[in-house]
């Protein structure tokens, strides 16, 4: 009786035979709840990337890209895990219109690997073809656990906690932000510097996650709008000019506009500078996470580079091109 349960309420959307309930983001960890809404046809277009993309709300993406977004942006994820979930969206959209993705510095690493996995549990079942095996993974407790969740907001008892099109607001509201508490959190940060082995000049690194980012990128149809954005960190984490952090970052950066150089349609857009937005201290929770107020900034931002337009909030590593 409790297998039939799990399986008729189906807690992430993934079995073929599932009945068509109109099921929502239930669990924590969006490794298992953003497979449902990469395959969703709801949506057109996709926000990617980690938590330092996840306050982009598609509300405010929507009317300024004429699309439909869905915000599959996951806490701490890696390049190997957004890599996939991108893999389930493509798979599911044929025509994207427009990919969003934010790039930190787990795509910056060097050498010849890089981390693929985090202590969060990872369900591979869930972003391969064979939907049928998701059987065979119901019956454990914590299915149990998130299918009475997902029941619970399927019959009224429970408020759904996360957005049907992803965004979740995870940092607290506005109203309790404390400059005080958040300057503490901001001196307590350092530099960022990308993980790998560097020996030689900067341009015989290599960058394996942007070796999978342009095969990622390249089996887009030519048509699909990609915009990659370096992320705002907050200036205390950004690299000092001339130092071996700043060599790094310049070089990623260098590697991912060359990249977009040989792409139809696709924009590089870095937000990781000094600018009125990482200089203001007033614009972030701690070093990585901005307020909401700047994430809608950066909507706005993000379609004005689109059409070529310079700001000092950014700048454009690689302009709008062609098909």
């Amino acid at each position: 009786m409790i297998f039939l349960f799990v399986v008729l309420v189906d807690p992430w959307g993934m079995l073929p035979l599932s009945p068509p309930f109109d099921r929502v983001p239930v669990t924590g960890n969006q490794r298992f709840s953003y497979p449902m809404l990469a395959r969703s046809p709801q949506f057109d277009s996709a926000i990617l990337g980690t938590s330092t993309s996840r306050l982009l709300r598609p509300a405010a993406l929507d009317p300024v890209f004429g699309a439909r977004f869905v915000n599959l942006a996951m806490n701490a994820a890696t390049p190997f895990e957004i890599s996939s979930l991108f893999t389930v969206f493509r798979r599911a959209h044929k025509q994207p219109k427009v990919v969003l993705l934010g790039l930190d510095f787990p795509w910056c690493a060097t050498g010849d690997s890089y981390q693929k996995l985090t202590e969060r549990e990872f369900p591979a079942w869930m972003y391969g073809r064979d939907r049928w095996r998701g059987y065979g993974e119901m019956f454990n407790l914590f299915t149990v656990q998130e299918a009475g969740k997902q029941f619970g907001v399927l019959t009224g008892l429970k408020r759904p906690d996360m957005g049907r099109d992803g965004y979740t607001r995870f940092v607290p509201p506005d109203s309790q932000y404390d400059p005080a508490r958040a300057l503490a959190h901001l001196r307590a940060d350092g530099v960022v510097v990308p993980l790998g082995e560097r020996t030689g000049p900067p341009e015989t690194w290599r960058f394996p996650a942007l070796e999978v980012l342009r095969d990622d990128l390249s089996r887009l149809p030519a048509e699909t709008h990609r915009i990659l954005f370096f992320t705002p960190y907050n200036h205390r984490l950004l690299a000092p000019p001339g130092s071996a952090a700043a060599v790094v970052w310049n070089e990623c950066k260098r590697r991912v506009a060359g990249m977009a150089r040989d792409l139809p349609h696709t924009e590089v857009v870095d937000f990781m500078l000094p600018s009125p937005i990482t200089n203001n201290d007033g614009n972030y929770w701690d070093g990585l996470h901005y307020r909401v107020a700047v994430a809608d900034r950066l909507a706005r931002d993000l379609e004005a580079a689109a059409r070529g337009e310079t700001s000092a909030d950014y700048r454009l590593l690689s302009g709008p091109s062609g098909p």
